[in-house]
């Protein structure tokens, strides 16, 4: 028998559609109460459809953090009103603008080169391979440097992937740093750039937070079309992107950017405003805040009637 607290349970909500949904799924079940799930990224593209399916039909709804995702899953659901989109956002008390001006690096000077930054872990879905070999593309004369924060299983595959390019002199592999850490890295880069891509398994990037921690920065982000990153980055605007997995690509936008310190304070600047204006955590708050308050009052409303 259900005694005390638990008794007063009206939904059980879990964070990822794999695992963790499974595990509330069955809990609902035992305890005969209705689940509700927010789905986010490798979750979403590495569960089986078919287990989608079933999730979606037996939950009372499911939030996820991107447009992309969102329409996928509405397709899979049977009923797609179930679907909604929230997005996470950032939350900008921890994120304070950054109003210094960056120096006018061009590339030309070897004494003053490029600074190129990326966070995130050393995993296919990321793209670093390309990166690197993207880099390796770049004219001899252009003068820049990598700075990658992050750990990851491809960490010292990525490392011999730089050495045997003729690149390891010119890259920091910096592994996991904290939050501060990384604000800081942040506002020393020039360009920041992350080109991921669908990994062989499928997985891939939702909506990358460091994405947008770069540009609460001012930090002008190159990064790859792919999955949600074109909701967060509009091309020429308040970024750069290019196609993913296509390194010439990738090192022709890298050859401009680097060469046009203009065009990255322009690109810096309209994604700050954008990702301020349009990603604030807060109005995601209040969006799962209304999806929960019915089943809170519906345990007020048991109270009251007992």
């Amino acid at each position: 028998m259900v005694t005390g607290r638990a008794a007063d349970v009206r939904l059980l909500y879990v964070h990822y559609l794999h695992t963790p949904a499974s595990v509330a799924r069955y809990a609902a079940r035992i305890r005969g109460l209705p689940w509700a799930c927010s789905a986010h990224a490798k979750d979403i593209w590495t569960t089986p459809d078919w287990e989608v399916r079933e999730k979606l039909g037996d939950c009372d709804w499911l939030t996820t953090c991107t447009r992309f995702g969102a329409e996928h899953l509405a397709r899979l659901s049977p009923d797609p009103a179930k679907v909604s989109l929230t997005y996470h956002g950032l939350d900008f008390a921890r994120f304070p603008a950054f109003a210094e001006p960056r120096p006018d690096r061009d590339g030309a000077d070897a004494a003053a080169p490029v600074r190129l930054l990326s966070v995130g872990r050393a995993v296919a879905k990321k793209g670093f391979d390309d990166l690197l070999a993207a880099l390796a593309l770049l004219p001899a004369g252009l003068h820049w440097t990598w700075t990658h924060i992050g750990g990851g299983a491809l960490r010292d595959t990525l490392m011999a992937q730089a050495a045997a390019l003729g690149l390891a002199d010119r890259i920091a592999w910096q592994g996991a740093r904290n939050q501060a850490e990384v604000i800081a890295a942040c506002r020393a880069a020039d360009l920041f750039v992350l080109p991921s891509k669908v990994a062989p398994d499928g997985d891939r990037d939702g909506l990358p937070n460091v994405l947008m921690e770069a540009m609460s920065q001012g930090l002008a982000c190159l990064a790859s079309r792919v999955s949600a990153i074109p909701e967060l980055i509009e091309d020429g605007r308040t970024g750069r992107l290019v196609a993913p997995a296509d390194p010439p690509a990738l090192a022709a936008a890298l050859d401009a950017l680097i060469r046009d310190p203009a065009l990255r304070a322009r690109l810096g600047a309209a994604g700050d405003a954008h990702v301020r204006a349009r990603f604030d955590h807060g109005a995601g708050l209040d969006a799962l805040a209304a999806r929960l308050r019915p089943y809170l009052a519906a345990g007020v409303q048991a109270v009251a009637e007992a």
